[in-house]
């Protein structure tokens, strides 16, 4: 392109051979920037009027003061360059922009300034959508290293690694799981005359192999997790002898063994936490039961329970002396049978011996018993509290009966005399 004259402002008759603005609607009207950016008029010449902008070739987009000042018209080129060529190909992006670039210029311009300057940072987002997954990312991913990076060695002697078939160095057995997986993707190969159909099947296959690695690697972790190996080969023995942080009962035991299966989602501390919650939610559970019972027999103050509690004991252990001294009566006068006429009704299984002899004696069935002997054991235990009560004994319990059962409640420790 031949060199352009000087060209001058037609408003402040500045020099704009480098860069000017040519009105497309009137004749010979050519403003600098400046004057164009202030919407200068003159003559016919108006500010909405149509524009063409003109460069000569040797303005520079980021200012004289840019490394290696590069003009306008070979950063077009540049930029059509990285579109036609790719990003990369600096030697073919040189040659479009012209001999008087190298490769090496061309790539640190475009690095500097539309990738890590100003125009980079405003175009370019943080977080690009729709991104193509790294599947070498530690995220778990096909090829990351939670696949392909072995776990650390096991610490056992060369005779146990023998035993077990252990490859230390690699961290695999002569025999994994799944040992035949490989011949999943042993015969695959790409063809560029293959079918959409047959490339689907082969992604099947590499898929299909995939989840076996997966697999593999879940098991591995697992039994070094819960050292399963240490177990196989009799090494825990010494840890089984070790005194355990608590004893542990026969119903979580049972429970452990019910919930087995989670131990492929949980490591071995987190399920010893999860028992170890699940016994502390039982005691707690337990204790509030305490409190709750400690509440209805009208304790409110837990200096009185150790009083309630000792109280409670020297009961029980009145009523089984006196249970086991008429048991022994009854053996010693022949009275084994003396228990026939009620012995199978409902309710019969939860008198104690002595309840059983007042039963028999009042000739009154277990179930009517134990109605009256829970009303007035409510009524007494509401008229400890302040409660007013008014007791509704069944109609037919009679002045005597009601008077013999009230006496044997008092012996028994269930009411004080006072209700009576």
């Amino acid at each position: 392109m031949a060199e352009l004259g000087k060209k001058y402002c037609v408003y402040c008759l500045a020099e704009v051979s480098p860069l000017r603005f040519r009105c497309t609607e009137c004749q010979d009207i050519e403003l600098c920037p400046e004057c164009f950016s202030a919407g200068a008029e003159i003559g016919h010449h108006r500010r909405y009027h149509g524009y063409q902008l003109v460069d000569g070739g040797r303005f520079t987009l980021w200012g004289p003061e840019a490394e290696g000042g590069w003009t306008s018209r070979e950063e077009q080129l540049l930029l059509d360059a990285i579109e036609q060529f790719g990003f990369g190909n600096w030697e073919d992006m040189a040659a479009h922009v012209g001999a008087s670039r190298t490769p090496q210029e061309v790539m640190e311009h475009y690095v500097s300034m539309y990738i890590h300057g100003n125009l980079g940072r405003a175009c370019i987002p943080d977080t690009i959508p729709n991104r193509v997954t790294d599947h070498t990312c530690p995220g778990g991913g096909p090829l990351s290293p939670s696949l392909t990076t072995p776990l650390p060695p096991l610490d056992i002697s060369v005779a146990e690694q023998q035993q077990l078939g252990y490859m230390p160095l690699r961290d695999d057995y002569e025999i994994e799981y799944d040992q035949d997986a490989e011949t999943l993707i042993s015969g695959l190969s790409v063809n560029y005359d293959d079918e959409d159909v047959e490339i689907e099947l082969k992604r099947a296959h590499v898929d299909m192999y995939v989840r076996k690695l997966r697999e593999r690697q879940r098991r591995k972790n697992i039994a070094r997790d819960y050292n399963l190996v240490p177990a196989f080969l009799g090494k825990d023995k010494k840890d089984k002898e070790r005194p355990a942080k608590r004893k542990v009962t026969k119903e979580e035991k049972e429970l452990r063994l019910k919930l087995r299966p989670l131990y492929q989602f949980m490591s071995c501390k987190e399920f010893d936490d999860l028992f170890e919650g699940m016994h502390k939610e039982k005691m707690l559970r337990a204790k509030i039961r305490e409190l709750q019972r400690y509440r209805r027999n009208g304790i409110t103050k837990l200096e009185e329970s150790a009083e309630y509690e000792a109280a409670r004991h020297k009961r029980e252990k009145r009523k089984e002396n006196k249970s086991a001294a008429g048991a022994r009566r009854g053996k010693e006068d022949g009275r084994d049978g003396e228990f026939a006429a009620i012995e199978h009704l409902p309710g019969f299984e939860l008198l104690s011996d002595r309840e059983k002899v007042l039963c028999s004696s009042l000739n009154l069935s277990p179930a009517r018993y134990v109605t009256v002997k829970t009303i007035i054991i409510k009524d007494h235990l509401q008229k400890r509290q302040g409660i007013p009560s008014k007791s509704r004994l069944p109609s037919y319990l009679d002045k005597v009966l009601k008077k013999r059962i009230l006496n044997f409640l008092t012996e028994s420790g269930w009411i004080s005399r006072e209700a009576s």
